[in-house]
């Protein structure tokens, strides 16, 4: 006798969306009563939408981007991806759980195995490609040293600290995996702005979305207001994709005490926008 079949886990696509949903979920504070009380969709509908047992409605995640100040862009691309891997468009309503393997017919058997390998074998070759990527960067001078340089830091913390990151991206010295966010603006023309800063580093950074291009963001870190000390870095939007992502300003050396600026120049004109915050001592 078959043993029934366990409940079918979400494709990686709606697992990747769940995640993020949960993610921005959290950055608003909100229990799911609370979301169920400022959007048109139900406390037991979002449970379904956040453990990734059933797909949301496009709407569902624009509701929930905007409550977390999330660009929209970057929301509708998951949702795309994972709604485009189920068959046909998504409806206004939640569509119907996947059949159980025994129920599937052959033909989409096939497809779902042909995912599956599809997959094992991307990942296959991703873990071939890094593994390379890694001895050619261990063969390789750094581009700052030379014979004498220091080894490189460790691959599993930040890649650098203090006045050594000055002017380096957060994302690629790895200060930014788990940073605290000093202060958040949102600005007249609806961008969001965030001051961070990384303890491991012991550095700041700005960053925005929801902006337009030509718009320019500033930063710097000073001993207290007022101070000129700092060293000013800046970041300007460039294009759509810049406009539809995270765009963050090179770092700068701050500690605790430090007072941290940013200050946000809008390509349509109004004015410049500042605020600060001190890095707690």
């Amino acid at each position: 006798m078959t043993a029934p079949s366990p409940s079918p886990s979400p494709s990686p696509e709606r697992a990747r969306l769940a995640s993020a949903l949960r993610e921005f979920k959290d950055r608003t504070g909100l229990s799911l009563a609370g979301l169920a009380a400022k959007t048109t969709f139900s406390k037991s509908s979002w449970d379904r939408y956040l453990n990734g047992r059933t797909l949301p409605p496009r709407e569902a995640v624009r509701e929930l981007c905007r409550l977390a100040g999330e660009p929209e862009g970057r929301c509708l691309a998951l949702w795309e991806i994972a709604e485009s891997e189920g068959s046909g468009r998504a409806e206004p309503a939640p569509p119907p759980e996947p059949a159980p393997a025994e129920q599937r017919t052959p033909l989409e058997q096939n497809s779902a195995h042909r995912r599956a390998t599809l997959a094992a074998v991307l990942a296959a070759v991703s873990a071939v490609i890094l593994g390379a990527v890694a001895a050619v960067a261990l063969l390789l001078p750094g581009r700052d040293g030379g014979p004498g340089a220091p080894p490189a830091p460790s691959t599993t913390g930040p890649r650098c600290q203090g006045a050594v990151c000055e002017g380096k991206s957060p994302m690629h010295m790895k200060c930014a995996a788990s940073p605290q966010t000093l202060a958040a603006y949102r600005t007249a023309t609806g961008a969001w702005l965030e001051l961070r800063y990384s303890h491991e580093c012991g550095t700041s950074w700005a960053r925005m979305w929801g902006t337009r291009i030509g718009d320019r963001l500033e930063m710097s870190a000073a001993r207290h207001r007022g101070a000129a000390d700092g060293r000013v870095r800046s970041v300007r939007i460039e294009d759509g994709v810049d406009a539809d992502s995270y765009v963050y300003t090179p770092m700068t050396a701050a500690g605790p005490g430090s007072v941290v600026r940013a200050c946000f120049d809008p390509a349509a004109g109004g004015g410049e926008e500042c605020f600060d915050s001190r890095v707690a001592r």
